[in-house]
């Protein structure tokens, strides 16, 4: 998803803007934080510290800001796919 987002949206800079976006899925490191680290029925959003309302609040306002905006985009990417997950989870 963030390769189709960097090539569709910022076209004449998708190389950087996909390498931006893919780093920012170092924020699932928080799931290190776990016990256990993997639990296959849990759902990310709202249990891992960068996953919790605070922070998902804060990475929307990132999309606000050039220098700040493909980092926004790629933390808003993989919070929608994780809540995804979640409720694809619940319905199976």
């Amino acid at each position: 998803m963030p390769l189709a987002a960097a090539w569709l949206i910022w076209r004449a800079k998708w190389r950087q803007a996909a390498i931006v976006m893919l780093a920012t899925m170092a924020v699932d490191l928080d799931h290190l934080l776990a016990t256990p680290i993997f639990e296959p029925d849990r759902c990310s959003i709202g249990f891992h510290p960068l996953h919790r309302l605070p922070a998902l609040a804060v990475y929307p306002l990132l999309l606000a800001h050039p220098l700040t905006r493909w980092v926004g985009a790629g933390l808003c990417i993989h919070m929608a796919l994780d809540g995804l997950d979640c409720v694809v989870m619940r319905l199976g």
